[in-house]
């Protein structure tokens, strides 16, 4: 059966699920999801493992299972590995279709190596070995530090999903460390075809913030701007992505191999119930695009979603909506800053409640944790 996100995938985005527990991966769901909804890839991150497991027991069989003395984290890295590695299997089928184009799982670095490059790349590798799996993708947060190890990352083999991307001017960033690591692979004589990354650039969170503001100012004017800003931000982003992967020096790379940096949007939950539950899906469909869905907009868009070339339409008028609100009092950037600074921030507490969490069940099911 052909749904809108068939069609999707047919307009060069690819549907990603923004969700991971342990009870799809092994009941048949996640399998019938890639064949029905035209999955393409999974991410994760703190907050989707700490609702998964603090819901249910599905992870109460391995833990009680684990020999010897470990730290919560460690078992926390025990069991998301073990997850991540199952779904990259379930995925790749996929990931062998597209030619490793597509069918890829996201694992993060734990937040706390948010500002630490040398943390971030150890951390990137030992979960690289942990999973072994070509098809995943270790996900790092995109800032300057994020950037630095990026390079490293990409230099060494790594796929990358770059994270809590707001800016356009971090995305440039983003897309100038990919493309160097690429180089620095290359002249150490290494293969750029099979490494893959996307820029996660998040979405409605740019709303949520920049819409406060505008209520805030109050005015006719301030009212009109509402719920435009993610969307023109977005789109600005992918007019960058395809400035950059053109010209000499993106032909040079191309030629060895090298595939370009996707630009994935994140966050694309509609959190104001005013604007449409599609609205960070429709608006923000084109060719070399990653959509990463929470299962409910996923359940809407396979409903009711419209799919059209959007991504780069009426670039200048997404231009001209932000030189609005700049004139407004709006600035862009200190938003974005704080948005950044507030997503380390909320991935850190529910790292730090999910290891607690753990800790606790560990305990309470006979597992020696150590502190």
């Amino acid at each position: 059966m052909t749904t809108p996100l068939h069609t999707l995938l047919a307009a060069g985005q690819s549907a990603w699920l923004d969700y991971i527990d342990r009870t799809m991966l092994h009941d048949g769901e996640l399998v019938r999801r890639l064949r029905d909804d035209a999955l393409m890839g999974m991410t994760s991150n703190p907050t989707i493992f700490e609702k998964a497991l603090a819901q249910g027991t599905a992870y109460d069989a391995q833990l009680k299972a684990t020999t010897g003395a470990h730290t919560a984290w460690e078992l926390f890295e025990l069991v998301e590995t073990d997850d991540v590695r199952n779904a990259c299997d379930i995925f790749r089928p996929v990931y062998d279709a597209t030619k490793g184009g597509d069918g890829y799982v996201s694992i993060e670095v734990s937040p706390g190596s948010a500002h630490d490059a040398t943390a971030t790349v150890a951390e990137a590798h030992r979960l690289w070995a942990s999973v072994a799996r070509p098809n995943v993708m270790i996900k790092v947060p995109g800032t300057p530090e994020g950037c630095i190890a990026l390079r490293r990352l990409i230099a060494d083999g790594i796929n990358v999903n770059v994270t809590l991307l707001f800016a356009v001017s971090a995305h440039d960033r983003v897309i100038e460390a990919y493309l160097g690591g690429l180089e620095d692979r290359i002249a150490a004589g290494g293969d750029v075809s099979t490494i893959s990354s996307v820029a996660s650039f998040f979405v409605s969170r740019v709303d949520s913030e920049i819409d406060k503001r505008l209520e805030k100012t109050g005015t006719p004017e301030a009212k009109a701007m509402m719920g435009l800003a993610a969307v023109a931000n977005a789109k600005l982003a992918y007019a960058l992505f395809g400035e950059r992967f053109a010209g000499p020096r993106w032909t040079a790379l191309a030629a060895k191999g090298a595939r370009v940096q996707r630009p994935l949007w994140a966050s694309t939950g509609t959190k104001n119930p005013a604007y449409s539950d599609v609205k960070y899906v429709e608006t923000l469909i084109g060719p070399d695009t990653v959509n990463t869905l929470p299962p409910a907009t996923l359940d809407a868009f396979r409903d009711h979603g419209a799919v059209a070339r959007t991504v780069d339409a009426n670039v200048a008028d997404a231009q001209a909506q932000l030189a609005a609100l700049a004139a407004l009092g709006i600035d862009l950037d200190a938003v974005t800053d704080q948005l950044l600074a507030e997503g380390l921030a909320s991935f850190q507490k529910s790292f730090d409640t999910l290891i607690a969490g753990l800790e606790a069940k560990a305990v309470s099911l006979g597992c020696e944790v150590v502190k």
